[in-house]
């Protein structure tokens, strides 16, 4: 298989990863924001899909920290409503 090689086919990536995350874990997920332990919660599923994601792309894009900012929006930002200690 080949490697993602351009920036906006790894962000792709990220974000459907991030979303897949947060399809199949949305209990843990309002739960972790909800008990501030988010981070904690979903560290193995986290871990595993950032394994997945530096698999399939480049090294050098990879360091860009695209994954990060997926998951900061789509498990984090998207979830803004849910009330929490931190916000």
């Amino acid at each position: 298989m080949n490697l993602i090689q351009t920036e906006e086919a790894a962000r792709r990536l990220a974000r459907a990863i991030a979303s897949d995350l947060s399809l199949y874990n949305e209990a843990k997920i309002v739960q972790g924001i909800i008990d501030d332990n988010l981070f904690d919660v979903l560290a193995e599923e986290i871990e595993e899909g950032r394994a997945l994601y530096k698999n399939r792309v480049a090294p050098e894009l990879v360091n860009k920290n695209f994954y990060g900012r997926a998951i900061v929006d789509i498990l984090i930002r998207a979830k803004r409503h849910i009330k929490s200690k931190v916000w």
